[in-house]
């Protein structure tokens, strides 16, 4: 196998086959024995069960009680059975919500009180005083990036209000980012994820913050998902498809260090009030938002256009831009992405009456500050409007 290795500035092992090499780094470390940190939907299938295997040197324990969007008490959870076992190590596996738990669970492993009050705007934020737990990171999914992310998302049980945490303490010490793990996740799955590691790179790049190396990493992780996301979701075990979905996903996170948009607003409040998927909240909010964008970005819409192959030529910028727009609405059809949020068949519909809950959300949610154009709450109780 081939792994390709490098740093930014976390170490990452990249390639079919990276998760060998998790035993061995662990052990180089002196560390032997690892807390394995999964959802709900990994605990049950072989991937789990072969990945621990391969960590026979090891004396692994599984705390896997996550699900849906993560809550401060599955943390509380994951810090209990951490201690039970006697971990001397972290290993995230899993998508977004497996590794941000993760990251919570290094954390309160060695500090005290609630984990949210470590969250970076609550009024008496405790500082992170302490080095954390060694922990390693392995994706499942090519979406959130947060396996080479410095934050971890975390809401309350009661209220669901998203929280972030942020601390370059919360990097992993590696990244094994393997696209075998990919493979066995299904279409709508694959789909939703996919549009979440578009959507980073998309609005790093449309923030106004000066930040060019992030503007790079930003618009060639969206030039990889645009080539390759529709392989992955048609193909599911096309492994070079996998592959540049996974790195589009680490360029994303990444590259939103340089902070995101009105799309991810919208999507947290959408998260909060409905319960709807991350992902396929941006998937289904990032055209009507682009919209929203389309006089305030023109020129950098323009260039997203070119890179994912649908600028025209010797046009204006005004039609490029909107041919960017056209490009992520045929782009959702081909995916099964619904076009608005009446075409989300749900447990929970979200309807005309969630508008005022949703913009009360989304204007406190601090994304949209650096949405190039200013958002109003009058705004976003538009846009859900028009996304109906």
């Amino acid at each position: 196998m081939t792994i390709d290795r490098f740093a930014f500035p976390t170490a990452i092992y990249f390639g079919a086959g990276a998760r060998k090499l998790v035993a061995e780094h662990l052990a180089a470390q002196g560390l032997a024995r690892p807390l394995i940190v999964t959802d709900r939907g990994i605990a049950p299938l072989p991937l789990l069960s072969k990945f621990v295997a391969e960590l026979h040197r090891l004396d692994a324990a599984v705390y896997s009680d996550i699900w849906g969007n993560p809550v401060k008490s599955q943390v509380a959870n994951g810090v209990a059975a951490f201690r039970k076992h006697r971990a001397d190590s972290i290993i995230g596996l899993g998508g977004g919500a497996a590794l941000d738990v993760a990251k919570a669970i290094a954390l309160m492993a060695v500090h005290q009180g609630d984990v949210l009050q470590y969250a970076w705007d609550h009024p008496q934020v405790r500082p992170i005083e302490h080095d954390l737990p060694y922990f390693v990171a392995l994706p499942t999914t090519a979406g959130t990036g947060s396996e080479v992310g410095r934050s971890s998302v975390i809401s309350d049980d009661a209220t669901h209000i998203k929280k972030i945490i942020f601390s370059p303490r919360l990097l992993a010490k590696a990244v094994f980012a393997d696209p075998e793990l990919t493979i066995d996740l299904p279409p709508a799955i694959t789909a939703a994820t996919g549009m979440d590691a578009l959507t980073h790179n998309v609005e790093s790049y449309l923030s106004p913050a000066y930040h060019p190396l992030c503007d790079g990493i930003a618009l060639e992780g969206a030039r990889i998902a645009a080539r390759s996301l529709r392989t992955a979701v048609r193909e599911p075990h096309n492994l070079q498809a996998r592959s540049d979905m996974l790195m589009s996903s680490m360029m994303g996170a990444i590259a939103f260090q340089k902070d995101l948009g009105a799309v991810h607003s919208c999507a947290h409040a959408l998260s909060t009030v409905a319960d709807l998927h991350h992902g396929l909240a941006n998937g289904i909010m990032i055209d009507h938002v682009m919209r929203f964008n389309l006089k305030s970005a023109t020129a950098k819409m323009a260039e997203l256009a070119h890179v994912v192959g649908a600028g025209v030529a010797g046009a204006l910028p005004e039609a490029s831009a909107e041919a960017f727009i056209d490009w992520l609405a045929a782009l959702k059809r081909d995916l099964g992405i619904p076009a608005t949020l009446s075409g989300h068949a749900a447990k929970r519909p979200v309807t005309r009456a969630d508008i005022p809950a949703l913009a009360d959300v989304a204007i406190n949610d601090t994304c949209h500050q650096t949405n190039p154009r200013k958002c109003t709450r009058a705004d976003f109780e538009r846009i859900f409007a028009e996304a109906m």
